[in-house]
This record gives C-alpha cells, sequence and structure tokens, in this order.
C-alpha cells in the first residue's frame, strides 16, 4: 500500500466466513479465510484496505459452547463479541500476512456505541449460530431464553441489532491506516457498549456488520465501501420469476424496492447511507468476484443519484 491510495471500508460477511449449512470447524474457517485473503490481497494493490467482517456464525457457536458450561453463568454477549473478534481476526491477520508479507497488518479490538433505548431490544432480527430443524430446536435446553425465527428452510436464533452510533476506535483506526497498516476492525459489526451513569457498559446484542462498516467508512472519510456476501448481485423482484440483478443502481432506484431485514435490507441500508453522506461508492456483490464489483462488470455498484 501507500499514501496516494484510495481507502475502501470492506464488509466481509460471517457467512462468507464460514458458509451457510457448512460445520462450524476451525479448520473450514481457515479455508474460507485463506480463499477471502486471496481476494483482498488483489483488492490491496489498487486500495487502502479497511476490513470489517461479521462473526453470525461464530459468536453464535461461542454462546451454544457457552451454554454448555454449568458451573458459572453464561457470559454475556458483549463479550462472545469480543472472544470472536479475537479468534477471527488473528485468523485473518495470518492469511493475509501468508499474502502481503510485506504489509502490516493490525487488528483493533473495536467497541462501537449504541442507544440503550433502541427499539431493536423489543425485536431481536440478528441471526446468529448454527442453523437447526424444527426437532432439533425442540430437543435444545428449556429455558435458555433463545428466540428463534425462519432462517430459509431452517430455524436460527435472533438477538437485538441496534444501530450503531459512535465507532469507539475510529481515531486508532485512522491513524493505523495512515501508516500503511491494513486494519481489521469492527468485527462482527463492532463490541456493542452504552454510556450508563456516566460509565460505559458492554450490551447484550450484535451490532449488524454492514451498517457499523459504513458508519466507520463514513467517520473514517473513505473513498468507497465493497459489502461481500454469498449472494452474487443486489436483485430486484428476489425470488420472484421476474427476478433481475441490478449492475448499476441509486439509492433513489433502490427506495421502491423491498428488501428482506434479516439479509440484504440492512445492506442496502448501509450503501445508500454512505452515498448520499459522501458521494462516495458501494459495490455489493460475492467475495470471490471483489475485484470486478468495483470494476462495474460484476455484482451491483450503486452510486449517487
Amino acid at each position: 500500500m501507500n499514501r496516494h491510495q484510495p481507502t475502501l471500508v470492506v464488509a466481509l460477511g460471517g457467512n462468507a466466513l464460514l458458509r451457510r449449512g457448512q460445520p462450524l470447524d476451525a479448520e473450514i474457517q481457515r479455508s474460507n479465510i485463506a480463499m477471502a485473503a486471496a481476494t483482498l490481497a488483489t483488492l490491496s494493490q489498487e486500495w487502502r484496505l479497511v476490513l470489517v467482517h461479521g462473526n453470525g456464525p461464530q459468536v453464535g457457536l461461542l454462546a451454544l459452547q457457552n451454554s454448555a458450561c454449568h458451573d458459572v453463568p453464561p457470559y454475556p454477549l458483549d463479550i462472545l463479541g469480543a472472544e470472536s473478534q479475537g479468534m477471527i481476526g488473528y485468523m485473518l491477520i495470518q492469511a493475509l500476512k501468508n499474502r502481503l508479507p510485506d504489509t502490516e497488518v493490525t487488528a483493533v479490538l473495536t467497541q462501537v456505541e449504541i442507544d440503550p433505548n433502541d427499539p431493536a431490544f423489543q425485536a431481536p432480527t440478528k441471526f446468529i449460530g448454527p442453523v437447526y430443524t424444527a426437532p432439533q430446536v425442540a430437543a435444545l435446553p428449556v429455558g435458555n431464553g433463545w428466540v428463534m425465527k425462519a432462517d430459509g428452510q431452517y430455524l436460527r436464533r435472533v438477538v437485538p441489532s441496534p444501530r450503531p452510533q459512535r465507532i469507539i476506535e475510529a481515531q486508532a483506526i485512522t491513524t493505523l491506516t495512515a501508516h500503511d497498516h491494513l486494519v481489521i476492525c469492527s468485527g462482527g459489526g463492532g463490541i456493542p457498549v452504552a454510556a450508563i451513569h456516566g460509565e460505559m457498559r458492554g450490551i447484550e446484542a450484535v451490532i449488524d456488520k454492514d451498517l457499523s462498516a459504513s458508519l466507520l467508512a463514513r467517520q473514517i472519510n473513505a473513498d468507497a465501501l465493497l459489502i461481500l456476501t454469498d449472494a452474487d448481485a443486489v436483485y430486484a423482484d428476489w425470488g420472484k420469476p421476474t427476478q433481475e440483478a441490478l449492475r448499476q443502481t441509486t439509492p433513489r432506484g433502490l427506495a421502491s424496492m423491498h428488501f428482506d431485514s434479516g439479509s440484504m435490507g440492512p445492506k442496502i441500508q448501509a450503501a445508500c447511507e454512505f452515498v448520499n453522506t459522501t458521494g462516495g461508492m458501494v459495490g455489493i456483490g460475492a467475495l470471490a468476484d471483489g475485484v470486478a464489483i468495483l470494476h462495474g462488470t460484476k455484482g451491483t455498484r450503486i452510486t449517487r443519484d
């Protein structure tokens, strides 16, 4: 990297690191992360990268493992989110350094301030952990307090997902980026914290990583935002015979369309907020197509009206 490169925030989905239906296995994650590192290494030739990653499958696994121990009370989701930042950050650093041995790669444990009165606490929507069949859900320990919702043909745990208000470590991230570090931060959308009685406290929630990446991109004055997911593009009329991939669109063009709140909806919201605020460009598409998305030959590009 060099100081003349534009800055790109990349939001890498947790399901891109551990694909839907794959076992929650460390070696499978290492293999997927190695493939992600290949795309990121190519992007780093043109951009100064700041990487935000999801943690839905991983933090859910930690919660599941945590619930199996009856000797201590279960750890709250903010602590499990911090654990997942370290776990995924470590694997990303190792894979990226193997691809880019001359690049400084740094993971920043990142807190994100939220509103403790956010209405999201009354309506959990964020999927975490593995998928279950109905008989598997029936066999889960009674009284675990989990809320389950349909995720495709399966059931999956959902938790509150409050809106991110401020990336607390934004200045540290800016400083590292200015010194040519490839920065990994806001993992899982960041560790949710709130000011309570004059002190920052962890909050039981998981922040949407795309909304967090968009906020981060605005706070650090990034030039573009790239959202990589398990869909190859944004589609109009998704799931209908008339579905069509949108290759080039604008926030105004997207405003009249409906996108599911559990999948593409937050990505569209994050993209439009970044474009409308900064005038920068957002790309959305598959991990393997990262470079082509930014060049406009694959995926979806969203630009100002």
